[in-house]
């Protein structure tokens, strides 16, 4: 997967049950675009994959006591 912008971003997000708007898919696409530039010579040999929804799904969870 190549670097993602904004508008992948919110598809993302969306598909994955945290929809938000286009300010907070422009931050999360430059956060997480170094983390796809420094795995990019690497890519595919790694167990893991790169995905923008899963950062809001964490930053949203709900942690119980």
């Amino acid at each position: 997967m190549t670097r993602p912008d904004p508008k992948q971003v919110k598809v993302m997000t969306d598909v994955a049950g945290v929809p938000q708007d286009s300010e907070v898919s422009a931050r999360i696409a430059n956060s997480i675009g170094p983390a796809f530039d420094g795995f990019a010579p690497i890519a595919g040999t790694l167990p893991m994959d790169l995905e923008p929804a899963s950062f809001l799904l964490v930053q949203n969870a709900k942690v119980s006591k």
